[in-house]
């Protein structure tokens, strides 16, 4: 979340930049400055009361001594104490509210960042591989994974609902290749391999920025835990150092992981209905970094580098983007944006993106770094970027492989995984 004190010094500043989010934030930056002023107030006139019950403690004290009437002391003291009981709850309130409030509020977008509304102000950086021109009429993925039984929508209806699938005989070898090929690239280039939990808790799910701006999204357990079905390994790779202190030494720290990802797509009724470009269900390579802030913008190019590197082995045609204030995600500082080329869409469509987060997730999950036993800790930064998004990533393998005969080249570097040059 954002610095409060950066709120109070900055506000009209601040205010200018969320703006450019699409959103007006006016009106809950000015409550949230309101609501800091109070508490600051009330907490001014605590430390003042008890001040004056540490002084009346001492009187008592004295008047004892030279035999005195202490009564009018002690009625000082039992108003005083009543006080500072209504005060201290006055504090707890309005310091709730005010961490409440600051939760619903986004990240601050980069000043680098382009400004526009939505993704039509997104910025290409550079496009690398040429989209293969078909002599066939090219099919969409949907209609081959039916054609060749590689995917079945009808049957995951029946076992769950829509927006799922059944991956069957080389379309489900496919995928696992795709996982397997993409956790072995990441490791060999630096990345701790990590396997996280499914089910989260809230305190996950706030501290990654999911909570409680987009808890619609989430499929919540029944279960008197209060655990999430995780929607990205983000949220437990991020959570792994919350409330804790990392040595300076070990910045940074990387770690990539494979999870499946749950997600209700509450905000996109209506949209790529078809195939498996949407789903409620799928399938995520992450790339996640905990890095010290002098260092954070190399670092995000270097995964973004590394990202990239799936496409360029796969020989997929691709762009990179960078999005505008209004297109950045709620926790994001600077996004980019990987697209990868769909025939059937003819189009770029994401595959991926790579983002820094700067201290906005550390401050909600507490993460710091210590680089001395006599030094104040200070926030980490965290990135967090796909590499890749296994289904879409299996789309594009598909539709951009296909052959006239009806079979599917295999990329070189997934031969060794998948055991066969086509199917």
């Amino acid at each position: 979340m954002l610095d409060y004190h950066a709120l109070r010094e900055h506000k009209e500043s601040i205010i200018k930049r969320l703006n450019t989010r699409g959103e007006d934030f006016t009106e809950r930056i000015e409550s949230i400055v309101q609501m800091d002023e109070n508490r600051r107030v009330i907490l001014g006139e605590l430390e003042s009361l008890k001040a004056s019950r540490n002084q009346l403690s001492k009187q008592i004290g004295e008047a004892k001594r030279k035999g005195e009437d202490v009564a009018a002391i002690l009625a000082q003291v039992e108003d005083s104490k009543a006080r500072v009981q209504t005060l201290e709850k006055d504090a707890q309130a309005v310091t709730e509210q005010l961490h409440d409030a600051l939760l619903r509020i986004p990240n601050l977008p980069h000043d680098a960042c382009p400004v526009g509304p939505d993704e039509s102000a997104n910025v290409e950086i550079r496009r690398e591989g040429t989209p293969r021109t078909f002599d066939f009429p090219p099919k969409a993925h949907w209609d081959i994974g039916v054609e060749k039984n590689l995917l079945d929508f009808e049957r995951a209806a029946k076992i769950s609902a829509s927006r799922f699938v059944v991956y069957k005989n080389d379309g489900a070898k496919l995928e696992r290749a795709l996982i397997q090929f993409m956790m072995d690239t990441h490791s060999a280039n630096g990345y701790q391999e990590l396997m996280l939990p499914y089910l989260v808790n809230a305190a996950s799910m706030t501290a990654t920025g999911q909570f409680p701006k987009f808890k619609d999204d989430a499929f919540e357990v029944n279960d008197e835990r209060g655990l999430y079905l995780n929607p990205t390994a983000e949220v437990p790779g991020i959570n792994l150092y919350r409330d804790e202190i990392i040595p300076l030494a070990e910045l940074p720290l990387k770690f990539t992981a494979f999870t499946t990802a749950f997600r209700q797509e509450a905000g996109s009724a209506g949209r790529d209905t078809r195939g498996i470009l949407r789903q409620h269900q799928f399938n995520k390579v992450e790339l996640i970094k905990f890095t010290h802030p002098d260092t954070s913008y190399a670092e995000l190019d270097e995964m973004l580098t590394s990202s990239e590197s799936i496409l360029k082995a796969l020989k997929l045609p691709y762009r990179v983007v960078e999005l505008c204030t209004g297109d950045l995600g709620f926790s994001m500082r600077k996004t980019y944006d990987i697209e990868v080329y769909l025939p059937a869409y003819e189009t770029y469509r994401e595959i991926g993106s790579i983002s820094n987060a700067e201290d906005y997730q550390a401050r909600r999950g507490n993460i710091r770094f210590k680089a001395g036993a006599k030094d104040k800790p200070e926030y980490v930064h965290t990135l967090n970027g796909s590499g890749l998004a296994v289904g879409r990533t299996w789309i594009a393998v598909v539709e951009n492989y296909q052959n006239a005969d009806g079979t599917i080249t295999v990329p070189d570097v997934l031969i060794p995984y998948m055991k066969k040059e086509q199917f």
